[in-house]
């Protein structure tokens, strides 16, 4: 067990940022909201799966949607705990705990908000280990556990229960309600047993995503470079050693909000070792395929993010602008994220991409 304070959640959002490849909302406005809720109710306590009981319920929470529109939607703070109440009751069962599905952005504060407002524990896993855009790319799919019923709530009020037969057409059915609703959605779903939460999800990623923010800021105060202490704390991680896939300008970014998607690329021109190249990364919320002059050298599930050239700061796809410096990040993922069945799921191909998965460790050995 542990004891969530304010300075954790700061560290917190900074490593989520990392590891969302991108994705998962622009963490800002939901650190605020959880330091606000550490400051009126104290701490937050976080657990490890195996510190939950196999018998405990638990309703994992946070948005869906297109993340932009959350930085033109500003939430109430209560959309989510509101969507666990609703799940709670109608499953006639409330919650011990709550956790992300996801390892990103605001999708991992939010949570924390939860457990503070409800009252309620939160466990430091996750179920991708990143931030995908679909709700069914998660480890809880892939082995078994239904998405449904799940709870979508938006700032106004609406709420909408949905029960499917499976977690793909969930995704599809939410999807379309989300972009109804304004282009994002706060959820509650993927509820399981303490049980199914030791054999489905990642765990310590809660933790990781602080340790990471932590090193981040602390390169500020000693001016070391952030790059290498990212690497020093994803080596010692489930995770893979960060590596460095390219460093440059940006000087285009085409984004475009669709289908309750932001879908786009950002181009970068070399700078340093990388000068009179050229990196594309493509995205769909997230970070998804990485080329340099038309090689890949990063692809799904494997995570891309961009940081600070100098300060190390995470860059949201949202927030990536025209003149920005930036080292591009390559995170190998979690051995449970590469099996066949998981390629299958969340690989390049489903993505359209006409290639097959390599790690990213054996692009850029």
């Amino acid at each position: 067990m542990r004891l969530i304070y304010e300075a954790d959640i700061e560290h917190l959002a900074i490593g989520a940022a990392l590891l969302g490849a991108g994705g998962g909302g622009d963490a800002y406005l939901g650190k605020l909201m959880a330091q606000k809720c550490i400051r009126e109710k104290g701490p937050i306590t976080l657990l490890r799966p195996d510190e939950i009981a196999d018998d405990a319920y638990i309703i994992p929470t946070g948005t869906m949607g297109a993340p932009i529109m959350l930085m033109e939607k500003i939430p109430n703070g209560d959309e989510a705990l509101k969507s666990l109440r609703e799940l709670e009751h109608d499953c006639g069962k409330k919650a011990f705990a709550t956790m992300p599905v996801e390892c990103g952005g605001m999708n991992s504060t939010i949570p924390f908000i939860v457990a503070s407002q409800a009252g309620i524990a939160l466990i430091d896993a996750d179920g991708m280990g990143r931030a995908f855009p679909e709700l069914q790319m998660t480890t809880f799919t892939m082995l078994g556990i239904s998405a449904s019923p799940a709870v979508l709530h938006n700032e106004r009020g609406d709420r909408v229960v949905l029960k499917t037969l499976d977690n793909p057409m969930l995704e599809y059915i939410a999807r379309g309600i989300t972009v109804r609703m304004g282009g994002i959605a706060h959820c509650a779903m993927y509820g399981m047993t303490g049980r199914h939460v030791k054999d489905t999800s990642i765990p310590g990623t809660m933790t990781l995503c602080m340790a990471l923010g932590a090193a981040i800021l602390a390169t500020k105060i000693n001016k070391s470079d952030p790059i290498e202490a990212i690497k020093t704390v994803t080596r010692h991680s489930i995770f893979g050693e960060a590596i460095v896939l390219f460093e440059g300008k940006i000087i285009d970014v085409e984004r475009r909000s669709t289908d309750g998607f932001v879908r786009g690329k950002a181009m970068l021109s070399g700078m340093n070792a990388y000068a009179g190249q050229q990196l594309r990364v493509d995205f769909q919320n997230e970070n998804l395929f990485a080329s340099v002059d038309g090689t890949p050298v990063a692809m799904v599930p494997d995570l891309i993010t961009f940081i600070d050239r100098t300060t190390g700061t995470p860059i949201t796809t949202e927030s990536l602008k025209y003149g920005f410096r930036v080292v591009c990040l390559g995170i190998p993922t979690p051995q449970i994220m590469r099996s066949p069945a998981a390629i299958d799921m969340w690989g390049p191909r489903y993505f359209g991409y006409d290639v097959d998965y390599q790690p990213i460790e054996s692009i850029n050995p």
